[in-house]
């Protein structure tokens, strides 16, 4: 069975009432049977953490703690993104040897010594000639104030100069702990260059070479010690209201959303796109129910052409999704679908978090662009097409009180778990009836599956052999099918295991 059969394939419904003819009994039944059999594989010690998690948290919703976030902030040039490449291991930053040239992405999840943390890579401003002490200082401040610990980079080649001085004054202020890399020191006889910045005031000057890799290790071994467990600054907990991010490229209407909803003119709103730029927190009572609304600087089409508090206010957005629960992008129906109104659908599927989709200045759509609009949706947003869709007027507030019943969909899929024993027959009887493809003579089977944790959703499966990306794909779609999972996006990972050596 190839690929495309996955993908397309049709809802059963004998499969689904298979599986309900089968009491809990025995669905448990099966998954200690699947369970037991995994001690004739290879199991490291995560696999042991994992299965042993398993129990009683069935129907309970698992929140993860907020991995802590590490910030690298320097002025232009001084090797930021090089750092960065070299802590997470992959060129993803883009390096150029000019000032500027970070773009879009600009936070990384990164592992040192089995500690799991964000990294936050701050360059990414094309500075001014006349504004340059400002705008970095700007931008190193709201990245401190998104931060647990801050990795501080100068070029130790050029020495102190009065925009680091600048930046120092402010991370003295911030009381969060910093630690001062002289980057490019390549070999012992550049040290003394370093040790030249010990006159910055921020302790001693940590010499590292982004380039050559020299250092590094030492430093994120001092890194890990001043993380948290948990982060401060993106801190997930349970109870109050149900946090909501209002995400979308400038101008679409999102602060006219939360004024409607609020009742009043809370937050600026002005024909001139980005007018918004930090994150605006209001509890607004909607549908009989209290919700707090986060409204975001709206994010510009290119990111890097954005100044200071601009390329900040992109950061500030993916901040805010840290924050929130769940996120409403809004779309202007009165404007053509644009790839900046994908990736911001992308970033908020990057963040895990459950999605609403929110079609703003519906009352101004006329029949043809409407035809047009569905084709756009059908195509450029058909990875979302489990997303809740609502159509409204933030400027009327006509149909407004669609969002809280799409809201309460998509947090109640993004919290839901499938029980253990559930789950197994479900994977079981999916495997037996559409058993994945042989590749090279060999055949992968699934020993057993378990849902890891809500909110999102996410699945492991534990594999004989690698899956096909479509056939992972075909299981999240049957998933979705068999138990809704509605507005939430579902995270299956596989780990594939040998069989023990006698």
């Amino acid at each position: 069975m190839n690929e495309q059969e996955f993908e397309y394939g049709e809802f059963d419904p004998e499969f689904a009432d298979r599986l309900n003819s089968l009491s809990s009994e025995e669905e448990q039944a099966r998954a200690n049977a699947l369970k037991a059999g995994l001690e004739d594989y290879e199991l490291d010690e995560d696999d042991v953490r994992i299965l042993e998690e398993l129990g009683d948290s069935d129907g309970v919703p698992v929140l993860l703690p907020a991995l802590p976030v590490l910030a690298i902030v320097g002025r232009p040039n001084v090797g930021k993104s090089a750092l960065v490449n070299r802590i997470i291991g992959r060129r993803e930053a883009v390096v150029e040897d000019k000032p500027g040239v970070t773009r879009d992405r600009v936070s990384y999840k990164a592992e040192w010594n089995g500690r799991k943390y964000t990294l936050v890579d701050t360059g990414g401003w094309e500075p001014d000639a006349k504004g340059i002490d400002k705008s970095v200082a700007l931008q190193a401040e709201i990245a401190v104030e998104l931060a647990d610990a801050v990795l501080f980079v100068v070029d130790s080649t050029v020495g102190a100069t009065s925009t680091d001085e600048r930046v120092v004054k402010m991370l003295r202020a911030s009381k969060k702990p910093v630690m001062l890399l002289a980057n490019k020191v390549d070999d012992e006889r550049q040290e003394a260059e370093a040790s030249a910045l010990w006159s910055l005031g921020l302790g001693e000057p940590h010499p590292v070479s982004a380039l050559h890799g020299r250092g590094v290790a030492d430093v994120l071994d001092a890194a890990m010690k001043m993380l948290p467990e948990v982060s401060a600054v993106a801190k997930q907990e349970f109870g109050g209201p149900r946090k909501v991010a209002i995400i979308g490229r400038p101008n679409v209407g999102k602060s006219s959303l939360l004024n409607k909803a609020v009742g009043s003119e809370r937050a600026v709103v002005n024909e001139l796109a980005g007018t918004t730029r930090d994150p605006i927190d209001e509890q607004v009572e909607l549908g009989g129910k209290v919700w707090r609304f986060i409204d975001t600087a709206g994010i510009r089409r290119r990111i890097h052409l954005a100044q200071g508090a601009d390329f900040y206010a992109s950061l500030r957005t993916a901040a805010a999704l840290e924050r929130a629960e769940v996120a409403v992008v809004v779309f202007d129906v009165t404007e053509k679908i644009s790839e900046a109104d994908i990736r911001i659908v992308d970033l908020a599927l990057e963040s895990g978090r459950a999605l609403v989709l929110a079609f703003n200045k519906w009352d101004e759509l006329d029949d043809d662009r409407r035809d047009y609009l569905e084709r756009e949706i059908e195509q450029d947003l058909a990875h979302v097409a489990w997303a809740p869709r609502v159509n409204i007027s933030a400027k009327t507030g006509r149909h407004l009180e669609k969002l809280v019943p799409a809201l309460e969909v998509s947090l109640a899929s993004w919290d839901t778990r499938i029980p253990t024993g559930k789950l197994n027959a479900f994977i079981q009887e999916l495997a037996m009836e559409f058993p994945h493809p042989v590749r090279g003579g060999k055949q992968p089977r699934i020993l057993f599956a378990t849902q890891a944790s809500t909110r999102p959703p996410k699945f492991v499966l534990f594999t004989t052999g690698f899956l096909d990306p479509g056939y992972r794909r075909f299981i999240i779609r049957r998933l979705r099918e068999s138990y809704g999972f509605e507005g939430t996006p579902i995270e299956l990972g596989m780990r594939v295991r040998e069989k023990r050596k006698r």
